[in-house]
């Protein structure tokens, strides 16, 4: 998140494996106003986690993240562009937004994290879902 005062601050939103989107919603608005608020817990911001980037809204298309102990990986997110895109036999215009993934390959490697970003794929194609 970006600080008010300049920098950035990046906690980590913990148990998110076991909650539900609106109760992740919930506690990222909770985790927001904490930070903030300068009264985050010690293990919000010493937890090793993936870090979410997205930079879209200041109109960058690519992120080439850089992972920053204890994040163990940072998908970064641009901005969605109309690309051209064939479904069968048909060309058509669509919003694509590219995905990158930045790792530390001494806790997965890059074979994993093609997966896990397919996964992602996967998943924001079908909000629906989650």
């Amino acid at each position: 998140m970006a600080a008010r005062q300049g920098g950035l601050v990046a906690p980590a939103l913990l148990g998110t494996d076991s909650k539900s989107v609106d109760e992740i919603m919930a506690s990222l608005t909770d985790l927001v106003k904490r930070t903030r608020a300068f009264s985050l817990r010690a293990s919000e911001l010493s937890q090793p986690t993936l870090t979410l980037t997205n930079l879209g809204d200041q109109g960058v298309e690519v992120v080439h993240g850089v992972i920053y102990p204890p994040q163990v990986a940072l998908v970064g997110f641009g901005k969605p562009t109309r690309q051209a895109w064939v479904e069968g036999n048909t060309l058509r215009l669509i919003p694509v937004a590219t995905a990158t993934l930045a790792a530390d390959h001494r806790v997965s490697d890059g074979h994993h994290g093609g997966l896990f970003l397919a996964c992602l794929r996967d998943l924001l194609q079908a909000p629906e879902q989650l």
